[in-house]
């Protein structure tokens, strides 16, 4: 006996399915298990440290590197607001920080363990910026506001080279317009869920961090991004016992 399927019921089934199916993407991926989650949580790093480096410390982007020569350009044509020293700063920062990642990507390590060094060596550096505005505070002279720039920058630095290594596709935790692109110009691609993750949880972060600046609070935005990438770290060295994944 053949059994039909209405339209309807067929189209509530998919619906059903549909979120079970984005969320194992994310914690339970065939090839990259739970690193997808992981990274989630990474680019809300990134909304977070943005907020408080363009907000805060002059106008200097620490994570977007696209943003941060934009900024420099600004800077050397002496439009106002703009901090060369500052920009400068984050550059060397986010590209000797982007040495290191790729240092420890390169030692081989599985996927998870290589994540977890990378936020553990971000939670040191983002902790040590935290001690830092945490005792000056903000507003600060440039020699500090700089400082707490180029500390941030490289965590970043560090966390896209591993990122870029991990090649999990759509999460680069510090870029959404690839993200952005695919998901415009090609809508009927996979993986659509993670695209639409790392623009929200960036979103997020930022309007967090913002929110948190904007009240004199730039000090819990620090804490606030520390606290998230120790808890990457453990979750990933949790996950480099339980699901070992090759680099």
């Amino acid at each position: 006996m053949t059994i039909t399927t209405s339209p309807e019921h067929a189209s509530r089934t998919t619906g059903a399915t549909a979120a079970p199916g984005i969320l194992h993407s994310f914690v339970d991926d065939p090839e990259f298990g739970a690193l997808p989650a992981l990274l989630v949580g990474m680019t809300v790093v990134t909304g977070l440290v943005d907020a408080v480096s363009i907000l805060r410390l002059g106008r200097v982007f620490v994570a977007n590197m696209t943003g941060n020569v934009v900024f420099l350009g600004f800077a050397v044509a002496r439009a106002p607001g703009f901090s060369l020293v500052a920009s400068l700063v984050a550059l060397v920062g986010f590209m000797v920080g982007a040495v290191v990642g790729g240092h420890l990507a390169r030692r081989g390590a599985a996927a998870a363990h290589l994540l977890a060094t990378a936020a553990f060596v971000e939670t040191v550096l983002v902790a040590a910026a935290l001690v830092v505005v945490g005792v000056v505070g903000l507003p600060a002279p440039l020699a500090t506001t700089s400082a707490v720039a180029g500390l941030l920058a490289l965590a970043m630095g560090v966390q896209n080279a591993v990122a870029r290594h991990l090649a999990v596709p759509d999460l680069t935790t510090t870029v959404l317009t690839m993200a952005l692109t695919g998901f415009a110009a090609d809508p009927r691609s996979r993986p659509r869920g993670r695209r639409a993750a790392s623009v929200v949880a960036m979103f997020g972060g930022a309007v967090v961090g913002a929110a948190l600046v904007t009240h004199g609070q730039a000090w819990v935005a620090l804490g606030v991004a520390t606290g998230a990438l120790l808890a990457v770290s453990v979750l990933a060295v949790r996950m480099s016992h339980t699901e070992p994944h090759t680099s």
